[in-house]
């Protein structure tokens, strides 16, 4: 059981950083592009920071909590 949710948080985890690296290649297309996109490059970024905190919190769930 425990084994399934930490497969179900690596899947998704993998998921979210392929995302994010996608919209890196997007960024940079539509930052490329003229006229530029003000309005889409700043959705796009900001879909990226929030993917970024996404994997933050998924990645947490994967340490294991020690107390000391």
């Amino acid at each position: 059981m425990i084994d399934d949710t930490l497969e179900d948080v690596r899947r998704r985890l993998a998921e979210l950083k392929t995302e994010h690296r996608d919209l890196d290649d997007v960024i940079s297309r539509v930052a490329d592009e003229l006229p530029f996109d003000q309005l889409r490059l700043q959705r796009l970024k900001k879909r990226k920071l929030s993917l970024k905190d996404e994997i933050a919190k998924f990645e947490n769930m994967l340490i294991p909590d020690i107390i000391a």
